[in-house]
């Protein structure tokens, strides 16, 4: 039977429309790192890199009778906080130029996958599709913490919208953060209306 992760971990795959806090589990991943416009080249081909190595973990799994519908990308954002010293959340979306972020795309993995499987996936995807980029594809765990996150219904360009009400939120509860800004696009971005695209948007907190 395939296991679905976003039926396995619902309440990490789920976020209220207004903002709230919620506990999150250890979770497993893998990733890849990079920095630029995520609309450029160098974006499209660590998504791919990524994808070509999930996707042969997927067959490793299914081969072994533990197949596994491969979940949502995921993405971790950050920017040089002394270069942009005194922007938040807020307002750095809309400040800092797209070509200075720095990101590491994440896709979860499910409990069976160990780091011998994810060596082994790069090495076939290298060999087969012969994408060289899955060599920067590493295993990733973020541990369990404290959020504050809502589900972002719209296009990208709004989200510092959401972020504000999320940030009132932080600043009632007194909290201070405590990771990298992380998203879930639940949505597919080259079939979805921007409209319509629905993103979990998360930050970790004390």
């Amino acid at each position: 039977m395939k296991q679905d992760l976003t039926k396995t971990y619902k309440a990490y795959y789920t976020a209220p429309k207004e903002p709230a806090i919620a506990m999150m589990d250890t979770a497993h991943y893998i990733s890849i790192a990079g920095q630029g416009d995520p609309s450029g080249p160098g974006f499209a081909a660590s998504v791919t890199a990524l994808y070509s190595t999930a996707y042969t973990i997927k067959f490793m799994c299914k081969e072994m009778g533990s197949d596994f519908t491969v979940p949502k990308l995921e993405g971790q954002w950050w920017y040089d906080e002394e270069l942009y010293k005194g922007l938040g959340i807020t307002d750095a979306p809309t400040k800092i130029p797209r070509e200075e972020w720095s990101y590491r795309l994440l896709i979860r993995m499910p409990e069976q996958v160990t780091g011998e499987m994810i060596a082994t996936a790069k090495d076939t995807a290298l060999r087969k599709k012969g994408v060289e980029l899955v060599k920067d594809v590493l295993p990733f765990t973020i541990e369990a913490t404290k959020v504050v996150h809502m589900m972002h219904i719209g296009p990208f360009s709004t989200e510092p919208v959401s972020l504000q009400k999320m940030m009132a939120l932080i600043e009632k509860e007194g909290l201070q953060r405590n990771g990298l800004h992380h998203e879930i696009y639940l949505s597919d971005m080259r079939k979805t209306e921007p409209a319509k695209l629905r993103t979990i948007l998360r930050e970790p907190m004390k």
